[in-house]
């Protein structure tokens, strides 16, 4: 009679185990070493570019549409945030402050959109 060999002993699950540990972290360190500092908010209403300001400047930006006050932008201490907001779910009050290239704020009822902007991005090329 042959004897039945086993498809998975412990030395082959510790090698899956360390193997996706180390995919992990180096997954980790990509995206981590990735997120850089952005220079500037972008601010865009319905498509069209609002305004720029930079995040070493602390100021509050009133958005309007026509003749009325939408949402508040706050930009202190390099951190960009939506603190108020006229639309009912008021989704985008609620999203924390950002800083970080390529991260935005979505304001979805009143089309306001505010993007990190600026700073040194990683690019990655065909070959990544």
């Amino acid at each position: 009679m042959r004897a039945v060999a086993k498809r998975f002993g412990k030395r082959d699950l510790l090698f899956l185990g360390i193997l996706s540990a180390l995919l992990f972290l180096g997954c980790a360190v990509f995206y981590l070493t990735g997120l850089k500092q952005g220079a500037a908010a972008e601010v865009t209403v319905d498509g069209t570019l609002y305004g720029t300001y930079p995040l070493n400047r602390d100021r509050t930006v009133d958005i309007r549409i026509g003749d009325t006050r939408t949402n508040v932008l706050v930009i202190q201490n390099g951190t960009a945030d939506m603190t108020e907001a006229n639309c009912p779910d008021r989704l985008c009050v609620h999203q924390k402050a950002i800083s970080r290239a390529n991260e935005t704020i979505v304001c979805l009822p009143n089309k306001v959109v505010v993007a990190i902007k600026g700073g040194r991005q990683r690019k990655l090329d065909a070959t990544a």
